[in-house]
Formats: structure tokens, sequence, C-alpha cells
């Protein structure tokens, strides 16, 4: 497996080159992107822009693994507002079209939730209609990915949705397209399960991984903490990845950052992760 980290893990103000040089000189095979809404890397970018990005990680050396998006939170695909659903389709779409022009194999997108503890007054979604909506925005959008050549990775995250292996894997199943997939992150499920589970339920589903670590004890958002200083059974993780034939690109996606020496945790999250994938002495 290949280490790369997410752009987020990086200091407040960082730009896409500066966030490359400094993943490139922490030892990183490669870095994951992530599209924003306006300014740098965002849905306003056209193609030059893009392949500027892609000609910096190529000068520098480093892989771009992947293409993240924080929008789902505000334009979710499971929205009560048939807009916002639209305008979320319309954001899939964009994200799969800079990917390939960034030369990435996949995206990564919340699927839309039923609820949000931790953003206020978020719109809440009974259960069964926030499927049927995601269900149906997947199948159509898994054209737009086969279209493009790009995977769609549905990242399991804290939205009281698709909360079992098992759902999530049904669910992957019923859309029937190899470019639907998850982007699995290891962290997000400790408060609630075993990723180790999940790993070999979803098994060769799995297009992408991110790496966390979360304490139980602490909950809520302050349990995320530095990788190896949570709970998360990284050596059983490492053997379940293995067992299902997972060799791509675990990626680093850390918070919350340091309040001090901000780049720090860039240098020691590369090392815990040569620790987790056995590469150190």
């Amino acid at each position: 497996m290949k280490k790369g980290i997410n752009i987020w893990s990086f200091p407040s103000g960082s730009t896409v080159q500066s966030s490359i040089t400094l993943a490139k000189e922490a030892g990183f095979d490669g870095i994951e992107l992530a599209l924003n809404e306006t300014g740098e890397l965002s849905l306003e970018s056209k193609e030059q822009e893009l392949l500027g990005y892609k000609a910096q990680a190529e000068d520098a050396g480093i892989a771009l693994t992947s293409l993240a998006s924080g929008l789902y939170w505000t334009y979710a695909l499971t929205s009560n507002q048939a807009s916002i659903r639209a305008k979320a389709k319309d954001i899939v779409k964009k994200q799969l079209e800079s990917a390939a022009i960034l030369g990435v194999d996949t995206i990564l997108v919340v699927p839309g939730a039923v609820g949000v503890d931790f953003i206020p007054d978020s719109e809440i979604v009974p259960y069964d209609q926030a499927y049927d909506y995601a269900l149906e925005a997947f199948a159509q959008l898994a054209e737009e990915a086969e279209a493009v050549k790009v995977a769609i990775g549905i990242e399991n995250v804290w939205n009281k949705f698709l909360l079992s292996p098992l759902e999530l894997r049904d669910f992957i199943d019923k859309i029937n397209s190899p470019y639907v997939g998850s982007y699995f992150d290891v962290g997000n499920v400790l408060f609630s399960g075993y990723p180790e589970h999940w790993i070999r339920i979803l098994n060769k589903r799995i297009k992408k991984v991110h790496f966390k670590d979360y304490r139980r004890d602490a909950g809520g958002l302050h349990g995320f903490v530095d990788l190896l200083a949570g709970d998360v059974n990284y050596p059983e993780v490492v053997k379940a990845l293995r067992d299902v034939g997972y060799e791509d690109y675990v990626i680093a996606e850390m918070i919350p950052p340091y309040k001090h020496h901000a780049k720090q945790i860039i240098l020691n999250t590369s090392g815990s992760m040569d620790a987790i994938l056995g590469r150190s002495s």
C-alpha cells in the first residue's frame, strides 16, 4: 500500500502548491486534493487551471491520489429540497470532470444525511426518504462516472445514514456499477464499530481508504487524535486490508490541526504511517 495525505490536513491558508511541496518533503507518495466552492481548485476552475495542479504534482514527483470535497455537507444528495439535490448532483459531475483532467481515478462523495449533529440547525430527512434519494442519485451518477472512467467513492461519515457495513455493501450492490464503491474512512466507524469488520465486509468494493484515529472515551469530534494515539487497532486494519487484496493508497485525513507549529502534523503523520504500514525499521 502507498501512503497519501488529504489537503485538509495542512495548515490554514496553505495553497495547493505549498501543500504538494510539504507532502513531498514529508515523504508521502501522494496527496489528495479537494474541490472547493470558490477560489483555488473549485467549481469555478477551468481545465487550464486544473492541468496546472497536475503539472505541479508531476514536477514535485508526487502522485495525485483522488479528489475529495466538503461541499456535500451544504449541498446534500438527500436534501428535502429538490433544488439542493440537483445542485449536489451538479457538484458530483464537476468533481468527476475535474478528477479526469487531474488524472485521478476516484472522487470522495458524502452520500447525504439523515441528520448531522455537528452542524447547527442541519436538515433532518426521514431515513427511508434519504435512502431513496441517494439510491436514485447514485444510479444516475454511475453513468457519469463510467463516461469519464473515474470511480465514485461513497464515504462513511457521521450522517446517521448507511450505518452498518452490511447496509453500505447492499446499497453499493443495488447500484451495481464498477464505478461506484466505498471510500472507507477507518476512524469514522470507531465510535460504533470496528473498521476491520467493515473492511472485510466491503471487500473489493473499497476504492480508497482514509486513515484517522479516534479515542472513544473522549466522544464527539474531540475524539479525533493523531494516528496511533487512539483506539483504532491498526495492525488488524492493515491485516484486513491485505486480506481483501487492497493495494491502493491509504490517505491520512488529520483533524483537528495543531494550534502551533501546524506543519509538524504532516511530518508526524508520515512517520506514523510508516510504522503502521511496516516501513519503519
